[in-house]
Protein backbone atom coordinates (compact mmCIF):
# COMPACT_ATOMS: atom_id res chain seq x y z
CA UNK A 1 0.00 0.00 0.00
CA UNK A 2 1.27 3.48 -1.21
CA UNK A 3 0.85 6.01 1.40
CA UNK A 4 1.94 8.90 -0.05
CA UNK A 5 -0.28 8.33 -2.74
CA UNK A 6 -3.43 10.71 -2.91
CA UNK A 7 -5.96 8.43 -4.39
CA UNK A 8 -4.70 5.77 -2.01
CA UNK A 9 -5.19 8.19 1.44
CA UNK A 10 -8.48 9.45 0.14
CA UNK A 11 -9.89 5.93 -0.45
CA UNK A 12 -8.71 5.30 3.17
CA UNK A 13 -10.06 7.98 4.72
CA UNK A 14 -13.48 7.39 2.89
CA UNK A 15 -13.39 3.76 3.52
CA UNK A 16 -13.09 4.88 7.45
CA UNK A 17 -15.07 7.70 7.52
CA UNK A 18 -11.60 10.07 8.85
CA UNK A 19 -12.42 13.80 8.45
CA UNK A 20 -9.42 16.17 9.37
CA UNK A 21 -9.07 17.77 13.05
CA UNK A 22 -7.94 20.83 12.58
CA UNK A 23 -7.32 21.64 16.53
CA UNK A 24 -4.42 19.15 15.99
CA UNK A 25 -2.81 20.46 12.80
CA UNK A 26 -2.76 17.21 10.80
CA UNK A 27 -0.95 17.51 7.54
CA UNK A 28 -0.55 14.19 5.59
CA UNK A 29 2.98 13.65 4.00
CA UNK A 30 2.95 12.38 0.31
CA UNK A 31 6.13 12.44 -0.75
CA UNK A 32 7.04 9.41 -1.26
CA UNK A 33 11.03 10.53 -0.71
CA UNK A 34 10.79 11.99 2.97
CA UNK A 35 10.04 9.66 5.16
CA UNK A 36 13.09 6.78 4.55
CA UNK A 37 15.09 9.87 4.92
CA UNK A 38 13.98 10.78 8.48
CA UNK A 39 14.49 7.03 9.16
CA UNK A 40 17.92 6.50 7.87
CA UNK A 41 19.17 10.00 8.92
CA UNK A 42 17.53 9.23 12.22
CA UNK A 43 19.06 6.27 13.43
CA UNK A 44 16.73 3.41 12.46
CA UNK A 45 18.45 0.16 12.33
CA UNK A 46 18.52 -3.02 14.20
CA UNK A 47 18.51 -3.98 17.53
CA UNK A 48 17.04 0.17 17.90
CA UNK A 49 13.80 0.98 19.36
CA UNK A 50 12.13 3.78 17.73
CA UNK A 51 9.79 5.86 19.81
CA UNK A 52 7.16 8.26 17.13
CA UNK A 53 5.58 11.17 18.47
CA UNK A 54 2.14 11.24 15.80
CA UNK A 55 1.81 8.56 13.18
CA UNK A 56 -0.50 10.01 10.86
CA UNK A 57 -1.66 7.30 8.43
CA UNK A 58 1.41 5.27 8.98
CA UNK A 59 4.11 6.62 6.19
CA UNK A 60 6.85 7.59 8.67
CA UNK A 61 6.24 4.45 11.29
CA UNK A 62 6.55 2.18 8.33
CA UNK A 63 9.30 3.52 7.07
CA UNK A 64 10.87 2.58 10.95
CA UNK A 65 9.17 -0.71 11.56
CA UNK A 66 11.18 -2.21 8.24
CA UNK A 67 14.70 -1.36 9.73
CA UNK A 68 13.93 -1.21 13.66
CA UNK A 69 13.35 -4.35 15.64
CA UNK A 70 10.49 -2.25 17.44
CA UNK A 71 8.63 0.95 17.06
CA UNK A 72 6.18 2.15 19.78
CA UNK A 73 4.17 4.93 18.54
CA UNK A 74 2.04 8.00 20.47
CA UNK A 75 -0.66 9.25 18.83
CA UNK A 76 -3.72 11.76 20.29
CA UNK A 77 -6.10 10.56 17.26
CA UNK A 78 -8.19 7.82 18.27
CA UNK A 79 -10.06 8.15 14.64
CA UNK A 80 -6.53 6.44 13.53
CA UNK A 81 -7.03 3.64 14.86
CA UNK A 82 -8.69 1.42 11.96
CA UNK A 83 -7.25 3.05 9.24
CA UNK A 84 -3.47 2.24 10.96
CA UNK A 85 -4.28 -1.60 11.83
CA UNK A 86 -4.72 -1.78 8.16
CA UNK A 87 -1.73 0.51 7.40
CA UNK A 88 0.82 -1.59 9.33
CA UNK A 89 -0.59 -4.95 9.55
CA UNK A 90 1.89 -6.49 7.76
CA UNK A 91 4.59 -5.67 11.03
CA UNK A 92 4.41 -7.05 14.58
CA UNK A 93 7.46 -5.31 15.61
CA UNK A 94 4.90 -1.68 16.25
CA UNK A 95 3.32 -1.26 19.38
CA UNK A 96 0.75 2.19 18.71
CA UNK A 97 -0.24 3.72 22.29
CA UNK A 98 -3.29 6.11 21.60
CA UNK A 99 -2.61 9.16 24.20
CA UNK A 100 -1.73 12.80 24.55
CA UNK A 101 2.33 12.47 24.13
CA UNK A 102 1.72 15.85 26.60
CA UNK A 103 0.09 13.76 29.65
CA UNK A 104 2.28 10.41 29.39
CA UNK A 105 4.57 9.20 30.91
CA UNK A 106 7.35 8.80 28.40
CA UNK A 107 10.18 7.42 30.96
CA UNK A 108 7.76 4.67 32.18
CA UNK A 109 6.37 3.58 29.04
CA UNK A 110 10.29 3.47 27.81
CA UNK A 111 11.04 1.49 30.52
CA UNK A 112 8.34 -1.27 29.79
CA UNK A 113 8.50 -1.13 25.98
CA UNK A 114 12.05 -0.53 25.34
CA UNK A 115 14.21 -2.08 28.00
CA UNK A 116 17.82 -2.41 27.65
CA UNK A 117 17.05 -1.18 23.84
CA UNK A 118 18.66 2.07 22.11
CA UNK A 119 15.80 4.53 21.57
CA UNK A 120 15.65 6.93 19.12
CA UNK A 121 12.63 9.48 19.13
CA UNK A 122 10.85 10.26 15.42
CA UNK A 123 8.37 12.71 14.55
CA UNK A 124 6.61 14.89 12.18
CA UNK A 125 5.42 17.39 14.90
CA UNK A 126 2.43 19.79 14.12
CA UNK A 127 3.63 23.45 13.96
CA UNK A 128 1.30 24.23 16.82
CA UNK A 129 3.26 22.34 19.40
CA UNK A 130 6.90 21.55 18.55
CA UNK A 131 8.62 23.50 21.28
CA UNK A 132 6.36 21.74 23.67
CA UNK A 133 7.02 18.39 22.74
CA UNK A 134 11.02 18.78 22.30
CA UNK A 135 11.47 20.00 25.42
CA UNK A 136 9.84 17.45 27.23
CA UNK A 137 11.70 14.98 25.64
CA UNK A 138 15.14 16.30 26.65
CA UNK A 139 13.70 17.74 30.05
CA UNK A 140 12.72 14.21 30.60
CA UNK A 141 16.12 12.84 30.78
CA UNK A 142 14.71 10.06 28.52
CA UNK A 143 17.12 7.10 27.72
CA UNK A 144 17.15 8.73 24.26
CA UNK A 145 20.11 9.16 21.65
CA UNK A 146 18.79 11.26 19.04
CA UNK A 147 15.86 13.39 18.28
CA UNK A 148 15.04 13.54 14.59
CA UNK A 149 11.56 15.61 13.87
CA UNK A 150 10.32 17.66 11.13
CA UNK A 151 9.19 21.02 12.39
CA UNK A 152 8.11 24.50 10.16
CA UNK A 153 11.06 25.73 8.74
CA UNK A 154 11.39 28.91 10.44
CA UNK A 155 10.73 26.64 13.70
CA UNK A 156 13.64 24.59 12.55
CA UNK A 157 16.41 27.96 12.12
CA UNK A 158 15.53 28.63 15.70
CA UNK A 159 15.67 25.52 17.38
CA UNK A 160 19.41 25.07 15.58
CA UNK A 161 20.40 28.90 15.85
CA UNK A 162 23.80 28.86 18.22
CA UNK A 163 23.85 30.69 21.19
CA UNK A 164 25.56 34.18 20.99
CA UNK A 165 24.15 34.74 17.42
CA UNK A 166 21.75 36.70 16.39
CA UNK A 167 18.70 33.88 15.32
CA UNK A 168 18.95 32.45 18.84
CA UNK A 169 16.23 32.55 21.35
CA UNK A 170 15.25 31.06 24.67
CA UNK A 171 14.45 27.59 22.87
CA UNK A 172 17.92 27.94 20.89
CA UNK A 173 19.94 28.19 24.51
CA UNK A 174 17.55 25.50 25.90
CA UNK A 175 18.18 22.54 23.03
CA UNK A 176 21.73 23.44 22.94
CA UNK A 177 22.00 22.67 26.77
CA UNK A 178 20.35 19.34 26.40
CA UNK A 179 21.61 17.83 22.87
CA UNK A 180 23.61 19.17 19.46
CA UNK A 181 21.20 20.47 17.22
CA UNK A 182 21.75 19.68 13.52
CA UNK A 183 19.01 21.09 9.76
CA UNK A 184 19.37 17.97 7.91
CA UNK A 185 17.17 18.82 4.88
CA UNK A 186 14.33 21.10 4.07
CA UNK A 187 10.81 19.81 2.73
CA UNK A 188 8.64 21.95 0.37
CA UNK A 189 4.94 22.91 1.59
CA UNK A 190 3.56 20.89 -1.43
CA UNK A 191 5.09 17.59 0.07
CA UNK A 192 1.85 17.14 2.44
CA UNK A 193 -1.83 16.86 2.17
CA UNK A 194 -3.40 19.64 2.89
CA UNK A 195 -0.99 21.71 1.89
CA UNK A 196 0.32 24.09 5.11
CA UNK A 197 1.27 27.61 4.26
CA UNK A 198 4.83 27.54 4.84
CA UNK A 199 7.70 25.04 4.20
CA UNK A 200 8.88 22.25 6.70
CA UNK A 201 12.47 21.18 7.67
CA UNK A 202 13.86 17.96 9.28
CA UNK A 203 16.22 18.73 12.03
CA UNK A 204 18.12 16.58 14.70
CA UNK A 205 19.40 16.70 18.19
CA UNK A 206 22.11 14.40 19.42
CA UNK A 207 21.41 13.79 23.21
CA UNK A 208 24.15 15.23 25.12
CA UNK A 209 25.31 13.27 28.34
CA UNK A 210 23.73 14.16 31.53
CA UNK A 211 24.99 17.00 33.14
CA UNK A 212 26.36 16.80 36.68
CA UNK A 213 24.46 20.17 37.30
CA UNK A 214 21.12 19.76 39.63
CA UNK A 215 17.47 20.18 38.83
CA UNK A 216 17.43 23.70 41.24
CA UNK A 217 20.71 25.14 39.29
CA UNK A 218 19.05 24.03 35.76
CA UNK A 219 15.88 25.76 36.56
CA UNK A 220 17.30 28.51 37.57
CA UNK A 221 19.41 29.45 34.43
CA UNK A 222 16.25 28.78 32.08
CA UNK A 223 14.71 31.19 34.56
CA UNK A 224 17.70 33.81 33.28
CA UNK A 225 17.40 32.60 30.35
CA UNK A 226 13.58 33.15 29.86
CA UNK A 227 14.13 36.43 31.16
CA UNK A 228 16.66 37.49 29.13
CA UNK A 229 15.18 36.85 26.14
CA UNK A 230 11.54 38.50 26.66
CA UNK A 231 12.50 41.57 26.06
CA UNK A 232 15.64 40.61 23.72
CA UNK A 233 16.25 44.35 22.43
CA UNK A 234 17.14 45.53 25.63
CA UNK A 235 20.17 44.94 27.91
CA UNK A 236 19.92 42.03 29.73
CA UNK A 237 20.39 44.05 32.92
CA UNK A 238 16.87 45.36 32.75
CA UNK A 239 14.86 42.18 32.97
CA UNK A 240 17.00 40.06 34.98
CA UNK A 241 16.60 42.54 37.70
CA UNK A 242 12.90 42.53 37.69
CA UNK A 243 12.77 38.68 37.13
CA UNK A 244 15.37 37.69 39.91
CA UNK A 245 14.23 41.23 41.99
CA UNK A 246 18.17 42.21 42.12
CA UNK A 247 18.42 46.03 42.00
CA UNK A 248 20.06 46.58 38.72
CA UNK A 249 23.15 48.29 40.05
CA UNK A 250 23.80 45.32 42.39
CA UNK A 251 23.28 43.00 39.14
CA UNK A 252 25.08 44.92 36.96
CA UNK A 253 28.33 44.33 39.38
CA UNK A 254 27.31 40.61 40.16
CA UNK A 255 27.34 40.18 35.55
CA UNK A 256 30.88 42.19 35.59
CA UNK A 257 32.06 39.98 38.14
CA UNK A 258 31.54 36.89 36.16
CA UNK A 259 32.70 38.49 32.89
CA UNK A 260 29.14 39.65 31.25
CA UNK A 261 28.69 43.14 30.51
CA UNK A 262 25.85 44.64 31.97
CA UNK A 263 24.95 46.19 28.69
CA UNK A 264 24.97 42.80 26.74
CA UNK A 265 21.41 42.02 25.10
CA UNK A 266 20.56 37.87 25.30
CA UNK A 267 21.58 37.30 21.99
CA UNK A 268 25.27 38.18 23.06
CA UNK A 269 25.35 35.89 25.54
CA UNK A 270 26.80 31.94 24.84
CA UNK A 271 25.85 29.00 26.86
CA UNK A 272 28.99 29.11 28.64
CA UNK A 273 27.93 32.65 29.66
CA UNK A 274 24.75 31.87 30.79
CA UNK A 275 25.90 28.93 32.86
CA UNK A 276 28.69 31.67 34.68
CA UNK A 277 26.27 33.78 35.25
CA UNK A 278 23.32 31.04 36.65
CA UNK A 279 26.88 30.28 39.02
CA UNK A 280 26.67 33.91 40.42
CA UNK A 281 23.23 34.59 41.10
CA UNK A 282 22.98 30.94 42.61
CA UNK A 283 25.56 32.10 45.44
CA UNK A 284 23.71 35.48 45.63
CA UNK A 285 20.60 33.40 46.46
CA UNK A 286 21.83 30.85 48.18
CA UNK A 287 19.27 32.54 51.53
CA UNK A 288 16.54 32.86 49.20
CA UNK A 289 13.85 30.39 47.65
CA UNK A 290 14.64 30.48 43.86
Amino acid sequence: MELTNIGVIKQLFEQHGFSFTKSLGQNFLINPAVCPKIAEMGGAKPGVCALEIGTGVGVLTKELAMRCDKVVAVEIDTSLKPILSETLAEFDNVEIVFADVMQTDLAALLAEKAAGMEVVVCANLPYYITSPVIMRVLESRLPVSAMTVMVQKEAADRICARPGTRDCGAISCAVSYYSEPKLLFKVGRGSFMPSPNVDSAVIRLDVKPLSDRSAEWERLMFRIIRAAFSQRRKQIANPLSGELHIPKAELSELMQSCGIKPTARAEELTLEDFARLTDCVALKLTQKSW
